[in-house]
C-alpha cells in the first residue's frame, strides 16, 4: 500500500544530508512551505546550496537558514530586497556565494531539469554579465545564450491538499514554483494543508501527479485549525 504521510516536518525532512541542493518553492510569502523550512533548521544539515526565488527577508524561512550558516549557495533572482539582512550580511563577508539568474531563467532551467532536457537556449541575459564565460548563438536573427537545468536533491513545496498518493493540488498564485520544482529534485516533500481520502481529488485539478512527491506532512493554518 502506498503511504507518503509522515506524522511531522522532522520526519518528512529526516533523509537530508550535508551539502544537499534544496529548492524552495514560493513567491513572496505565497506558496512558501515555512514550517519545513523549520525542521530544515531543526534537523542541522549545513553547507546547503537553496534553489529559490529569493534570499530570505527578516528572521524565518530561507534567512533563518543563512543566519544558522546552514547555506553554502543560493541560486536566485531576487536575493537582495527589504529586510534582507542576514543574505546581505553573509554575502558582503564572502561567506555566502551567489548565483544570480533571471526569474524567467531560473524556471525555465528548473523545468529543463524535471523534462530531461541537457540544456536550453535563452534570450534573457545575452550582452549582459549574466552572459560571460557562456555559449551564445544567433538563431533566426536572435542572439540566445545557453542556460544548463538546475537539479537539486529535494524539492520543499507547499501544496493546498494531497492524497497518500502524493496527487497534488495548489490554492491560486501559491502554485508559483512549486509544480516543476516537484519535478526537478529527486526527493520531494511536500506539506499540504489537507489529506483528502484516496480518490476523492478531481483529477482535473491534480496539478502534479503523485509520481513526483515522495513525502507529504499535513501541517494546516491556525485559521483551517482554529475553524
Amino acid at each position: 500500500m502506498i503511504d507518503k504521510l509522515a506524522a511531522s516536518a522532522a520526519e518528512a525532512v529526516s533523509g537530508l544530508h550535508d551539502g544537499a541542493a534544496i529548492m524552495i518553492s514560493g513567491f513572496g510569502e505565497a506558496g512558501v512551505p515555512a514550517e519545513l523550512i523549520d525542521a530544515v533548521v531543526d534537523h542541522g544539515a549545513t553547507d546547503l546550496t537553496i534553489i529559490s526565488n529569493n534570499a530570505g527577508t527578516g528572521e524565518v524561512g530561507i534567512a533563518a537558514l543563512i543566519k544558522a550558516n546552514r547555506v553554502r549557495k543560493v541560486i536566485c533572482s531576487y536575493p537582495r530586497m527589504a529586510n534582507s539582512v542576514h543574505f546581505e550580511a553573509r554575502y558582503r563577508a564572502g561567506d555566502l556565494e551567489l548565483e544570480l539568474v533571471p526569474q524567467g531563467n531560473l524556471a525555465c532551467r528548473i523545468q529543463a531539469a524535471g523534462s530531461g532536457l541537457g540544456a536550453v537556449f535563452t534570450p534573457t541575459g545575452y550582452g549582459t554579465m549574466l552572459a560571460e564565460g557562456k555559449e551564445t548563438r544567433e538563431i533566426d536573427g536572435r542572439h540566445y545564450v545557453l542556460e544548463y537545468p538546475i537539479h537539486a536533491d529535494f524539492a520543499l513545496v507547499k501544496a493546498w491538499a494531497a492524497d497518500r498518493w502524493g496527487n497534488l493540488v495548489y490554492r491560486k498564485a501559491a502554485r508559483n514554483f512549486g509544480p516543476i520544482m516537484a519535478m526537478a529534485a529527486k526527493n520531494t516533500i511536500v506539506q499540504v494543508e489537507q489529506v483528502d481520502p484516496l480518490g476523492t481529488l478531481d483529477p482535473e485539478i491534480v496539478v502534479t501527479p503523485g509520481i513526483f512527491v515522495n513525502r507529504i506532512v499535513a501541517i494546516p493554518t491556525r485559521a483551517a485549525t482554529a475553524a
